[in-house]
């Protein structure tokens, strides 16, 4: 009985089932994209080349950790280094001395510019490295001998292109110095595009890290299989170096795979579980919006003789029949958005070469899974009361609406308004990051309140938002439309909710981007006082510039900047920071670089290379102030507690900290500067001085201003604020597209309410009018408790990252509005024209 009766409904009832099919379809594309970004973030690995003949490869861990707890509450967190961690090149001996072990050879590479400029930019290495990525046996030289000191190896394509031979001498710059070199030979084609190999010694003072090694190449004795030799260098090495065979040898190759894989892991993961949990909401609400509209039914049900148990089963069983349905429906959509989601991730430069998007089972079967548990747990809380009145008792019940609030949804409501209101007033007491981690909460929990206390809600904002309406010059039309979203509280519930997630996300994430950039765009504009900005096309300036910069005539003062990254910890977390190793008198700092510093001077930086400077919020954040010491991860994961010196204002755009160029030269993922900041003497000519500026950097080096600082200083900032916008669009998008079906479903089950209306006098015109009015309600209350949710959220958090209220462009804002508005008019007016075409009698009559 109960599948003939849920099979009649999905047939008899086609509209309510659609809206219902629509929000899970919608909902399984969203988790099927995020599970698949969130797999392919842990199963993300490259297949190595250069390292395809060695078994074993020794590389330092790629992650800064810290573990909190003892025993069953010990917990570890982690992210991603910023650079390049290497490891001592001596271990290399060590690891050679093993029984098992025929060669351990250190591998480094280096970015190399030529001054002759038939030449492209080149990567330097040991020579001692150089067969490492031929198959065994094969000998490296195609022509000539090994180099030695002053001499370069180059390999056959590359001279050959740049019309050079064996004898040859050529000016190379690394990030250790320049000199000229003579070609002593020409590697073999396979050893290594565009690449220089130097004598071992020369290759590690030239790549300036002496002494440091990116991986160690391990090659097996003869008989001793890649399982013993594996334990072998274990067992040498010990707990601190990663020991990687198989695919994960291909980490080795790309330093960025680290931050690739966290990349994914934070999409699929954090933003994935939020979409789930919007998508759950949604869903939720749709199906008990279908589900309550079909109230008479279930009293009717109930009145013939249908027990509790036979109306829960049916229920149970259309949810059998449509969710699976429209989970499987959206799981095509779903794979459709993370292969454009990852392709623009890989186009913007945010993940490395050769890692492919991982579709599996998986994620797709979670995607199922949910939408189906939705549809059950909605369509039971919104037919329990239908199903456990008493069969006198149901069809009355049925007939007006529910005014009482429910004893289940309205303390659990209050909950959680309370925990939003006490998270909010917690995140304000915070300062930095701390506030902004505790912020995230908040959302989630008015957002689940206003969900709970729907009803209740919408009787509030039809009763305020109303009072405009009811006034004579309002209109009959606009009067009736208050008094009807009031007595239709539950109805009004279902169309606000959807409203104020797309206001409450969508203003959250653009709001908070918006913040960010405008704050950044300041400090640059404010802080960066330079007269001239020497950057490059290249991998970076050598050290020497800034000091050649500070020669030239005309030039008062000349700072190298280093641009690299740190890591901090914040609570239980590890967050990265944006870092400037500066060079020169940290005293004449001030002349090229205005940080607006609050407590300290930034004239300590120079009394030690132990010294730091941070960011007003970050200092706040670690809660640290002038003469403590700083506990930092490095770029290469190094360990240090400098001692902090000053604080400053404007960091967000800049660089959140200050250190000694001599303090991170070593442990940045290549020891040149980014770019130089340059201060004319008075008087002197600004043409002039570019030019000779222009003049004194390797070739790909130009001169611009404080504007040009700012775009190269952007990247990352573009980065996350793309990010935001696609998450906004998907959430903001998924929430539209559920309000306007959450309004079309409640229109087009008002078919007797507007054969009524028409019956007694009222014409087609005032229907519309009250329709429009309606969904004028509807916008206002959403994009009022979005609004405010959105603003309670964005206040610690945009204190915490940017010292800063919340900055809502004019123009956002207005789109944001226009945007609700005319989803609610144009879902409420179009149902309604079609309730419209036929007569007051034809209205009335439902399909049985």
């Amino acid at each position: 009985m109960t599948n003939g009766l849920a099979r009649a409904s999905v047939r008899f009832r086609p509209a309510s089932f659609a809206g219902s099919l629509v929000a899970l379809l919608f909902a399984s594309a969203i988790i099927t994209a995020c599970g698949v970004l969130l797999q392919t973030g842990i199963t993300a690995h490259v297949a190595p080349e250069r390292y395809a003949h060695t078994p074993v490869v020794v590389t330092a861990d790629p992650y800064a950790r810290v573990t909190t707890g003892h025993g069953d509450d010990k917990s570890t967190s982690e992210t991603a280094l910023p650079g390049r961690p290497r490891v001592p090149a001596a271990l290399a001996a060590r690891i050679a001395a093993r029984p098992g072990v025929a060669a351990a050879v250190p591998d480094l590479a280096f970015p190399v510019r030529a001054g002759k400029p038939a030449l492209p930019d080149l990567t330097g290495r040991p020579y001692g490295a150089a067969g490492i990525a031929l198959a065994p046996g094969t000998r490296p030289l195609a022509d000539g001998r090994a180099p030695r000191s002053g001499e370069v190896v180059l390999d056959a394509a590359t001279a050959r292109a740049a019309r050079l031979a064996t004898g040859d001498r050529v000016t190379l710059t690394g990030p250790g110095g320049t000199a000229a070199y003579r070609i002593a030979g020409l590697a073999r084609e396979g050893a290594g595009p565009a690449t220089a190999w130097f004598a071992d010694a020369v290759a590690g003072r030239l790549s300036g890290h002496p002494g440091a090694a990116d991986a160690i190449a391990v090659l097996p004795r003869p008989g001793t299989a890649a399982p013993a030799l594996a334990r072998e260098v274990r067992q040498a090495v010990g707990d601190g170096p990663k020991v990687l065979t198989g695919d994960a040898r291909g980490a080795a190759e790309e330093p960025g795979l680290a931050e690739t894989r966290e990349l994914l892991s934070g999409l699929g993961g954090s933003f994935g579980g939020i979409a789930t949990l919007t998508a759950v909401f949604v869903v939720m609400g749709t199906v008990a919006l279908a589900t309550g509209q079909r109230a008479r039914e279930f009293a009717l049900l109930r009145a013939t003789g249908a027990t509790p148990r036979q109306i829960r089963r049916t229920i149970a069983t259309e949810a059998m029949i449509v969710a699976p349905v429209a989970g499987g429906l959206g799981i095509l959509p779903g794979l459709a958005l993370a292969r454009w989601w990852f392709g623009e991730l890989g186009e913007r430069g945010a993940l490395v070469d050769g890692v492919r998007l991982d579709v599996g089972w998986i994620p797709m079967a979670v995607a199922v899974g949910a939408t189906l548990v939705s549809a059950l747990v909605a369509g039971y809380a919104a037919a329990r009361r239908s199903a456990r009145l008493r069969p006198s008792q149901a069809l009355g019940a049925a007939a007006v609406e529910r005014v009482r609030p429910g004893w289940v949804r309205t303390p659990l409501g209050l909950a959680a308004l309370v925990g939003g209101t006490f998270l909010a007033g917690l995140a304000a007491e915070q300062s930095g990051e701390t506030a902004a981690n505790t912020a995230l909460g908040v959302v989630m929990c008015f957002l689940l309140a206003v969900a709970l206390l729907g009803p209740l809600v919408a009787r509030l904002c039809a009763t305020v938002f109303g009072l405009p309406l009811r006034t004579r010059a309002a209109g009959a039309a606009a009067s009736l439309a208050a008094d009807n979203s009031r007595a239709q509280a539950h109805r009004l519930a279902s169309a606000i909710t959807p409203i104020v997630m797309v206001t409450a996300f969508c203003g959250t994430l653009l709001f908070l981007q918006s913040t960010i950039r405008h704050v950044a765009d300041r400090n640059v504009r404010d802080g960066v006082v330079a007269d001239h900005v020497l950057d490059t096309t290249g991998p970076g300036l050598p050290a020497a510039t800034a000091g050649r910069a500070a020669r030239v005539p005309g030039v008062a003062t000349a700072v190298g900047v280093l641009r690299t990254g740190t890591v901090h910890r914040a609570g239980d977390t590890l967050s990265t920071s944006t870092a400037l190793g500066v060079s020169g008198d940290p005293a004449r700092l001030p002349d090229v670089l205005d940080l607006g510093v609050r407590t300290g001077s930034l004239a300590g930086l120079g009394t030690s290379p132990d010294t730091v400077a941070l960011s007003a919020a970050l200092a706040d954040t670690l809660h640290v102030t002038p003469g403590d010491r700083v506990p930092l991860w490095l770029a290469d994961g190094t360990r240090v507690r400098p001692r902090l010196v000053a604080t400053y204002e404007r960091g967000l755009g800049i660089g959140e900290v200050l250190l000694p160029r001599a303090a991170v030269a070593a442990h940045a993922a290549t020891a040149l500067d980014t770019q130089v900041l340059v201060k004319r003497a008075p008087g002197a000519d600004r043409a002039d001085v570019a030019r000779r500026l222009a003049a004194i950097g390797p070739p790909g080096t130009g001169v611009t201003d404080a504007a040009g600082y700012a775009a190269a200083a952007d990247r990352n900032q573009e980065l996350n604020a793309w990010a935001n916008t696609v998450m906004a669009a998907v959430l903001g998008g998924f929430a539209a597209v559920a309000a306007a079906n959450t309004l079309v479903m409640t229109v087009l089950d008002r078919r007797r309410e507007v054969a009524l209306l028409r019956l007694t006098g009222t014409t087609r015109r005032q229907v519309r009018d009250m329709m429009r009015w309606e969904g004028l309600l509807v916008a206002a209350s959403g994009l009022t408790l979005g609004g405010v949710i959105a603003w309670i959220t964005l206040v610690p958090i945009t204190r915490g990252i940017t010292g800063s209220a919340p900055y809502v462009p004019p123009v956002t804002a207005v789109s944001l509005v226009a945007g609700a508005v005319l989803l609610t008019v144009g879902a409420t007016a179009l149902p309604a024209r079609a309730l419209l075409r036929h007569g007051p009698l034809a209205a009335g009559t439902e399909r049985g």
